[in-house]
């Protein structure tokens, strides 16, 4: 049931639309059906936002659940359409590079930074803060959903894994609608130097961002094959580049871990 955004001021104001719902299996499932039912109702920008994701998604199909009232589920609606084919292949960086940014200003005062890991997780001490998954709407190759679950309220004996971190594990109480109206400004930055053909600006602050580049690192990739070496830098398509010895490889999807 949807309920009033008045919980998000800040973030009503730089979103067309901020719907908020006390709780639903998956924010990106339901803004995919809400968008290919009424496109006009969801504009660019447009979020729905959870404190109550029953059943997540995440990135190779992962499953991804929270107890009610510690994570927060969003979900942002882009409009690709603006951006030229070639660069899409930054959206879903950008969004991790955005949030990165809203999650790192939260934490000013606090000691630890925010950093990305390859291609959009958010990581803060090594430990994952938040997940991003982004998908396009079936049936349109120009409206693009992308989900993120962050870690607010978690407890250390609610976090998933040993490898997960949350504001609250670090003794932050966070400002949700701050947080979120960060990341909408910051997604919005990224996404219109895209749509203005300036992938350069984007490439160097997301590299700039991501703790990935310039680590030893183990990447599975979607054939089950693995890819071990060093991640030397973003290609000018936001894939990752992995050195072992004279060889590169070239990584557009895969699993990385970082090796320490």
């Amino acid at each position: 049931m949807p309920i009033p955004a008045a919980g998000y001021p800040l973030t009503a104001a730089l979103s067309p639309r901020v719907q908020v719902v006390e709780t639903t299996d998956s924010t990106n499932a339901d803004v995919v059906a809400a968008v290919t039912a009424d496109p006009a109702g969801w504009p660019h920008l447009s979020l729905l936002v959870t404190d109550d994701q029953r059943a997540g998604r995440g990135r190779l199909d992962r499953t991804w659940t929270a107890p009610a009232g510690t994570a927060l589920a969003v979900s942002v609606v882009v409009d690709a359409g603006r951006i030229p084919m070639e660069m899409r292949g930054w959206i879903p960086l950008a969004a991790g590079a955005a949030m990165t940014r809203a999650i790192d200003a939260r934490l000013v005062g606090h000691g630890p930074s925010a950093q990305l890991k390859w291609p959009n997780d958010v990581l803060v001490d090594d430990g994952k803060i938040c997940g991003i998954l982004a998908e396009a709407v079936p049936g349109s190759l120009d409206t693009v959903v992308i989900g993120s679950g962050i870690n607010t309220r978690m407890t250390r004996a609610d976090l998933p894994v040993s490898t997960a971190t949350s504001f609250a594990a670090m003794g932050v109480e966070v400002d949700e609608d701050r947080l979120l109206a960060d990341y909408v400004e910051a997604l919005a930055g990224f996404l219109a130097a895209l749509s203005g053909g300036d992938a350069a600006r984007v490439h160097r602050d997301v590299e700039k961002l991501c703790s990935t580049v310039g680590r030893d690192v183990s990447v599975s990739l979607p054939d089950g094959t693995t890819v071990q070496g060093r991640a030397e830098r973003l290609d000018a398509e936001g894939r990752l580049v992995v050195a072992s010895g004279t060889i590169q490889t070239v990584v557009a999807a895969g699993d990385v871990v970082h090796v320490r």
